[in-house]
């Protein structure tokens, strides 16, 4: 590992580290102090090392646990000398291999928390971070030339939560409690009471979804976080089904809205497009072609059409609906509402 000028990963630290300092030693430190102990053949016990750490015997007890367990450290006690000593010589303490690659890595996940400040994802995920960057020693840094301003992670629409709703649904869905929601609908005149299970939340494309089942349509529905007013435990609490399965929910999705059809999706991509096209996978089962053109050729399993028809038309034109019937037609409405509201302009009068 090369030392340079520039993100050093003390500063990452710096970034990464918003909590207050805790007063007990990390456990790396104090196990590396324990090594040092044991490697001079002192004999240390687990008292006399609680005492010199300001930790608990059960504290020092676990880190010898962990040293000799995952560490592989040859640690065995000595009941004549009441103490811990070494069966075998070890050169020294192990530490954290990390590649330049990986600690580029590292920093860039940092710099992606950005999405989840202020949501009660931040803490752990900092925490991790933080521990990751204390097991690495201090003189470990690299250069990749002004990180800050060569990487960043931007939202064109970010949705605007309310962070205490946010927090409410997080924990209920991660200890089964049942919420009663206040939810607004889009075109409603009015927000409905919803009592919900709330299953799973989940970021897809950078938008969160509440999925849950709710008691009112007895069915598993699909809630915006962003849309709810209002939410607040039941105190009743829910066995989650086992044959819940996000992945198989929207398996036939295009994004979130599962439906019960079976759609044949063709679609043709003219040449000035097409590139576009092959540079992502925009769903799992999409098979792709190369037309004669140029253009290309794109074939879709849904089970609903609601997101792909509005994907269709954010092409201006440059798509074509080949396939399914369902497909060509409301694509074609759309459009013709689309060209309804902008009418050709008259004369300007002179």
């Amino acid at each position: 590992m090369r030392r340079a000028g520039g993100c050093v990963l003390r500063g990452m630290k710096k970034n990464i580290v918003s909590q207050p300092v805790q007063h007990s030693r990390p456990p790396l430190e104090r196990m590396h102090r324990i090594h040092q102990r044991l490697h001079a053949g002192e004999y240390p016990n687990a008292t006399t090392l609680a005492a010199e750490l300001e930790v608990s015997t059960k504290t020092i007890q676990r880190d010898l646990d962990f040293m000799r367990d995952r560490l592989a450290l040859p640690i065995e006690f000595d009941f004549v000398r009441n103490g811990y000593y070494y069966t075998e010589e070890v050169a020294a303490f192990p530490t954290m291999q990390i590649t330049e690659g990986e600690l580029f890595a590292l920093v860039v996940a940092e710099k992606a928390l950005e999405q989840y400040r202020g949501t009660n994802f931040e803490k752990p995920l900092l925490s991790a971070l933080q521990k990751i960057a204390a097991s690495l020693p201090e003189t470990i840094s690299f250069s990749f030339g002004q990180l800050d301003k060569a990487i960043s992670f931007r939202t064109r629409a970010e949705p605007l939560l309310n962070l205490e709703i946010f927090r409410i649904l997080a924990d209920a869905a991660t200890r089964r409690q049942q919420l009663e929601l206040l939810y607004r609908k889009p075109g409603a005149p009015t927000p409905e009471r919803r009592v919900v299970d709330p299953y799973h939340l989940a970021n897809i494309n950078g938008e969160w979804f509440l999925f849950a089942f709710d008691h009112l349509r007895r069915d598993l529905r699909t809630f915006l976080p962003v849309r709810i007013l209002s939410a607040r435990p039941t105190g009743k609490t829910f066995e989650q089904p086992k044959r819940f399965s996000l992945d198989e929910r929207l398996k036939g999705s295009f994004g979130v809205v599962a439906g019960h059809g079976q759609y044949q999706v063709v679609l043709h991509f003219e040449p000035a497009v097409a590139h576009f096209i092959r540079e992502k996978r925009w769903h799992d089962s999409q098979q792709l072609r190369d037309l004669p053109d140029g253009g290309v050729e794109m074939r879709l399993h849904l089970s609903s059409l609601v997101e792909v028809q509005r994907w269709v038309l954010s092409w201006a034109g440059h798509c074509k609906v080949m396939a399914s019937p369902e497909l060509v037609e409301s694509v074609r409405n759309a459009a013709g509402k689309i060209s309804a509201n902008h009418p050709p302009s008259g004369p300007t009068a002179g």
